[in-house]
């Protein structure tokens, strides 16, 4: 391995999720809110927050979950394997973070849902691999279940994010949210 790979899953204990903090001026702008509009209720916008929330939580006990895996243990497969599935969990990991945020950039029922369906993916593979990973013996059976059940969690966020989205006019030219 060269000297200078520093994997992803390595830790930066000044932001354990390395995620962007939630701003709530910068949604609205990116909106297209006018100032002065904060007070008025966006329950698509309170529901996004709360999934992110909810999200940042998550990569923080993946990343100590992962962080955890030694190298080469007796009976655990090939260190750069498990590097592999690391950098994959953590990579789709940080693909939902981005699919939350880049969803409230816009109002695109189509863009939405598209989002939606791609961290919906990514959570369940998540929360497949993390299982896998137990089962191999790499990821203690508690982090695994606390990481499983929080991703329950944050599915009950997400149905109430999902129920938030409104129809536009706009046709979806594959036809598949239609």
């Amino acid at each position: 391995m060269a000297d200078n790979y520093k994997p992803l899953y390595f830790m930066n204990l000044d932001n354990l999720n390395d995620l962007p903090e939630w701003d709530d001026e910068r949604m609205r702008e990116l909106n297209g809110e006018e100032e002065g509009d904060e007070w008025k209720p966006n329950p698509t916008s309170d529901a996004c927050k709360a999934l992110y929330k909810k999200w940042n939580e998550i990569i923080v006990m993946l990343r100590g979950a992962l962080n955890d895996i030694g190298d080469d243990e007796p009976g655990q497969h090939d260190a750069s394997f498990i590097r592999d599935q690391q950098e994959m969990i953590l990579g789709d990991a940080f693909e939902v973070g981005a699919k939350i945020r880049s969803s409230e950039a816009g109002s695109l029922y189509i863009l939405k849902m598209e989002n939606a369906a791609i961290i919906r993916k990514n959570a369940q593979y998540i929360k497949t691999a993390m299982l896998g990973m137990m089962a191999d013996d790499e990821v203690e059976e508690t982090y695994c279940m606390v990481i499983r059940d929080e991703i329950d969690n944050f599915r009950a966020l997400y149905k109430q994010w999902i129920a938030t989205f409104k129809k536009d006019e706009f046709e979806d030219e594959w036809g598949l949210f239609v």
